[in-house]
């Protein structure tokens, strides 16, 4: 296989003598002889033709469902065709996040516009541009509450990928984690009340929660505040359509993975981390903030409020990692909500509620089949059945229908989005039935 260099010899000799040394394998004299390549085992090159068979033969391995009944994070909701067709587009489609969006009046548009819609969604005052996910929105909310405080409460059941990318947070600052364990799928009021002390950073709950059950965000948000805890409210894009905002329950931050709101499940990503915060958090804020206001001539125009200011100052001064965006997938969500509007994003939270609520009830009515918790939910429930078992997968499985995500042998968590029909939600409990 013949090497590939951008450099011509005499280019890598002016280097090489530019640094004082003789050769390319002098620059990793101090690596491990162990972790050092000799040789990469690659291939010859294909022609485009030959490659693009190789990939269709990989893709065909992958199964494509008509019906998806899980959720736990990543939902399979409608996306309208212009959305793919508009951030498609040459003016937007990169694989870059702009850095600098300063000298585009349209991306730092976009992203005002971005932050309108995320605090109209959450009522809060404040939104940034965007972080990488929702479990990296909670790790940043976690170190804008961390001054004083060093400890963190986690009260129920929040979804157990967000907790794991907290407790890498919590480490990296040399901070305290608290699991409170849910009762009876719901925040455990009295340990929440036990837990928090005068070191407590923050609160942070999920609703609706991990089993998709409705949790009493104001009184977690009373709780932590009493004892001078800041409360951090994850909540659901879709659900916060129907349910109070996290302003009117009370706090501070709220974050969400924005993923419902026009990206496709696509293998796990890209997604995007929504956060929100009060006006005084503000400053605490990562990332950069756009603000409007108007150029020499008086006509409108978009600044970079606050910036990446750990770009600009030392690291250890720093209140964040993260100094980037998810520039496309947040468009990606503001096109898709100006698409649906107030009234299209109301209708499919309440298609969301009736579909999952009848599944639920037509499963619960089998025998051997229970609801695990009695709770209100929005459009995630569990349930409680020897019943979901390999044959049943099966089953599912060659009716193009992927079923919920079971957590150990008899408990299981299903989603029903506005794309399941009736007869599909049918299908599913009758092929429950014939399960002797």
């Amino acid at each position: 296989m013949s090497k590939y260099t951008p450099h011509t010899k005499e280019d890598l000799e002016i280097m090489l003598k530019a640094v004082g040394i003789n050769s390319l394998d002098e620059l990793y004299q101090d690596a491990p002889k162990e972790l050092i390549v000799k040789e990469l085992k690659i291939n010859e090159g294909m022609s485009q033709m030959a490659v693009e068979k190789a990939f269709q033969k990989i893709t065909a391995q992958n199964k494509v469902y008509d019906t998806i009944l899980r959720g736990c994070g990543a939902y399979d909701h409608y996306i309208p065709a212009p959305v793919a067709a508009l951030t498609g587009r040459s003016e937007f489609l990169t694989a870059y996040t702009p850095y600098q969006p300063e000298i585009s009046q349209g991306i730092l548009q976009s992203i005002f516009e971005y932050q309108t819609l995320m605090c109209e969604l959450s009522g809060m005052d404040v939104s940034n541009a965007s972080v990488y996910d929702v479990g990296t929105a909670v790790g940043e909310a976690i170190t804008m509450c961390r001054e004083r405080r060093n400890k963190v409460v986690v009260a129920g059941a929040v979804n157990p990928q967000t907790i794991t990318v907290a407790k890498t947070y919590c480490k990296a600052g040399d901070t305290q984690i608290i699991e409170i364990a849910p009762k009876n799928g719901v925040v455990d009021i009295e340990a929440l009340k036990a837990a928090i002390d005068a070191d407590t950073a923050c609160v942070i709950a999920q609703c609706p929660n991990f089993f998709g059950l409705i949790e009493d965000m104001e009184a977690l948000a009373q709780i932590s505040h009493e004892k001078g805890a800041k409360f951090v409210y994850i909540f659901n894009p879709i659900a916060a359509t129907v349910l109070s905002t996290p302003k009117e329950c009370g706090a501070d931050i709220a974050v969400a993975e924005g993923q419902p709101l026009g990206m496709p499940i696509s293998f796990g990503g890209p997604y995007l981390g929504i956060l929100t915060c009060n006006e005084k958090m503000t400053r605490r804020m990562p990332g950069r903030v756009v603000g409007q206001t108007v150029d020499k001539n008086g006509k409108r125009a978009f600044v970079l409020t606050l910036q990446a200011r750990e770009q600009h100052i030392r690291r250890e001064k720093a209140l964040s990692s993260i100094c980037s965006n998810q520039a496309l997938c947040a468009l990606t969500a503001v096109i898709y909500l100006s698409l649906m509007g107030k009234e299209g994003m109301r209708q499919v939270a309440d298609a969301c509620i009736s579909k999952a609520h009848y599944l639920a009830e037509q499963l619960s009515a089998v025998k051997g089949i229970k609801l695990k918790y009695q709770g209100e939910f929005f459009n995630e429930f569990a349930i409680e059945t020897d019943k979901y078992n390999k044959k049943v997968t099966d089953t599912l499985d060659k009716e193009g229908i992927l079923g919920g995500l079971k957590i150990n042998d008899t408990d299981s968590i299903w989603c029903v989005t506005e794309k399941a029909d009736k007869a599909t939600l049918d299908k599913v409990v009758s092929i429950f039935k014939e399960v002797k």
